[in-house]
């Protein structure tokens, strides 16, 4: 229970000291420490008028919150020019019985349109545009379906790749940022300078972010490795290959790719089913050495290790090390299971009692545990729940993987006559294998039998921001440290790197190729490939000190201070003015378009799809591309908007309050602040 606030609404100022004493904590970061007593004079001193009065609607929204001015950052910025807008076509949502009379070519707002100096309305024809058109009940039966058939909708439309309703999200921006983005190459080193904030509020606090942090790694994998980023994985063998047999073992090397599904991972065996191998006489051996201790205690958060938002980032993850449980109800008082993906050598039950019920939240009613060689369910589950799947996280990466792998490799009709190993250490290339019976053996395949490659980090992205993917996200951010060229080479500027986001996959795969024509040429026993051309290894401290560089190259204010990619964290600490300034210089990037399409669109998409619903009159349904973030006493909304006048914004809000606060009840204040800014 919430007891109500005993707190007023001080004046500006009073509430500038009480904010910054109650945030000074945060100020965390390296050389940037400032005293209480510099901090409050800093204050005292400063003009009154230089705190932002907020617009009535989002004071009323804070009221009804039971929330005050100190506990809200808000920075909204006008960005780039009303004629070339780099933002995607704003979508109409309209009732079913008026799409017979109106075009999705022609149809253009009726919202007046409030001047963003005098806070007057006119309605300017010269600001209308085009709208694209989805009907509200399309959004509605497509929100509803996916909630209906699992508990974990954002897990559930990442794993199996589900699209959401916007139809050819990446193409329908792709003609109206060529321009702009042509634009921006011309000159990659210039930022752009926005506009005046159009309000300013306490920018400049610390703040806990929650899921809007992943904005940070997101953009900057986009403008160090580029859109077209792709890991590849890689598979060689020891020993010999006689007929379909291999003599030896068979090793993964693992990239970090974010999203090796078990539909993937797969494909990665068939290709190595036909590269010739059918039976392995050795091992397998995993080798995720790309990230060094990154595993986590999945309960230490919030105590919740079956969430699949708490698993862990690994060198070779496979499928969010999440687990889908399908569960079938019979009429015998029992329910069949089924699970996706199956884990060899490990217990799942194929059946559980049912009793009569609502469904509510099947993963609680099942209440599953992990235990050594099998999975437990210790409840029955409400008959009414139907077909319905829920996703829980093993609490293991490595463990995960090697059951995943030694099931889809049988599945495929092979054999393997060792074990699927799992280490954090890469193969031991030296090692010769005693299973050839005689025959001589070789250490290891001088190239490699399969490269796999990944799905593009542009289509990474849009997982990570529209469906708040965390381990997906972490995975991201270690991979900066990973592969940025500068780490690898020792000899590249960042600025260049940044400039020119495809460099070092392009200078990469030439050395690759250059040292795979002269392997062929030469007449003497070939090294292997094996270590060649692979990534740093690198762990949390690397990976985030690589972001600070990239920060501190490119942006004015002073880096966030991250421990993870994710945001799932209580002592990462952001300002609004760092997400105003990252949001602003990747307006004026050539990887935009990427970027904002990978967020979801307020009513329509993603995180933000309830936005309607909280606010059905908003004028920022389908104008606004989101980013939300939610935690205990912690929510906020980062992104762009479009306005009504055609004018182009970069908003960004961030609430905490150290009052007992359920999230979801502050956020009609951050969606207030949407439809405030999209009337401009």
């Amino acid at each position: 229970m919430r007891y109500p606030s005993k707190r007023r609404h001080y004046p500006t100022a009073a509430t500038k000291i009480t904010t910054l004493c109650r945030h000074l904590r945060p100020l965390d970061w390296p050389n940037k420490r400032l005293s209480r007593l510099a901090l409050l004079a800093a204050v005292v001193v400063a003009p009154i008028h230089a705190q932002a009065v907020l617009p009535a609607a989002i004071q009323k929204a804070l009221a009804r919150a039971d929330l005050t001015e100190a506990d809200i950052s808000i920075v909204i910025t006008p960005v780039g020019d009303k004629t070339a807008s780099r933002l995607p076509t704003p979508i109409q949502v309209i009732d079913s019985n008026e799409s017979d009379s109106q075009s999705a070519s022609t149809i253009v707002s009726e919202h007046p349109v409030i001047n963003a100096s005098t806070d007057t309305i006119s309605s300017d024809p010269s600001h209308q545009s085009s709208l694209m058109t989805i009907e509200q009940r399309t959004i509605e039966k497509h929100e509803q379906k996916i909630h209906a058939y699992t508990d974990d909708p954002y897990t559930y439309q990442s794993v199996e790749s589900i699209p959401t309703v916007i139809p050819d999200e990446s193409q329908h921006t792709l003609t109206q940022n060529a321009k702009a983005q042509s634009n921006a190459s011309t000159d990659k080193n210039a930022i752009k300078i926005s506009f005046s904030p159009l309000l300013n509020h306490q920018s400049d606090i610390p703040r806990t972010p929650a899921s809007t942090m992943k904005l940070v790694p997101s953009f900057i994998a986009l403008d160090t490795l580029g859109a077209d980023f792709v890991w590849h994985t890689r598979v060689y063998h020891t020993g010999l290959v006689i007929g379909d047999r291999l003599y030896g073992d068979l090793i993964i090397q693992g990239s970090g790719d974010p999203k090796m599904t078990h539909d993937r991972l797969k494909q990665l065996l068939y290709k190595v089913q036909a590269s010739g191998i059918r039976h392995i006489d050795g091992d397998i051996i995993i080798d995720s050495a790309v990230f060094n201790n990154v595993s986590k205690d999945p309960a230490a958060f919030d105590n919740s290790p079956l969430r699949p938002y708490n698993a862990s980032p690994d060198g070779f993850l496979v499928n969010f090390s999440t687990i889908g449980i399908k569960t079938y109800p019979q009429d015998n008082g029992q329910a069949s299971v089924t699970y996706k993906p199956r884990l060899a050598n490990y217990q799942l039950p194929a059946t559980i009692n049912t009793r009569a019920a609502s469904c509510g939240q099947a993963s609680y009613s099942l209440a599953p545990q992990w235990q050594n060689t099998q999975l437990v369910l210790n409840a029955s589950l409400p008959e009414s729940c139907g077909e319905h799947v829920f996703y829980v996280a093993y609490p293991n990466a490595k463990e995960f993987a090697a059951h995943v792998i030694a099931t889809k490799w049988q599945a495929l009709g092979n054999t393997l006559g060792g074990q699927v190993v799992s280490q954090e250490t890469p193969y031991d290339m030296t090692k010769t294998t005693k299973r050839a019976h005689g025959l001589t053996a070789i250490a290891m395949s001088p190239l490699p039998m399969v490269s796999y490659p990944s799905l593009n980090l542009t289509e990474q992205i849009h997982d990570i921001n529209h469906f708040s993917n965390n381990v997906m996200a972490e995975q991201v951010a270690l991979s900066i440290g990973a592969y940025d060229k500068e780490r690898l080479t020792h000899s590249t500027p960042s600025s260049t790197t940044a400039t020119n986001p495809s460099s070092h996959e392009a200078s990469t795969n030439n050395e690759v190729d250059n040292k795979v024509a002269a392997v062929k040429s030469s007449g003497k026993k070939a090294d292997s490939l094996y270590q060649f051309g692979k990534p740093a290894t690198t762990d949390y401290p690397a990976a985030l000190q690589t972001i600070n560089q990239w920060w501190q190259t490119n942006l004015s204010t002073p880096p966030p201070h991250l421990t993870n990619g994710s945001g799932l964290c209580r002592e990462c600490t952001i300002t609004a003015a760092n997400l105003s300034e990252l949001l602003t210089y990747a307006y004026s990037r050539p990887n935009f378009d990427t970027y904002v399409d990978s967020l979801g669109v307020a009513g329509v998409s993603g995180t933000i799809a309830a936005h309607s619903d909280r606010l059905p009159e908003s004028a920022a349904t389908g104008r606004a591309w989101i980013k939300t973030g939610t935690l205990n006493n912690v929510t906020s909304m980062a992104g762009y908007v479009k306005g009504l006048s055609g004018q182009d914004y970069v908003v960004v809000g961030i609430i905490n309050t150290e009052q007992a606060l359920n999230p979801y009840a502050a956020r009609p204040v951050l969606d207030a602040m949407l439809d405030w800014t999209a009337q401009r």
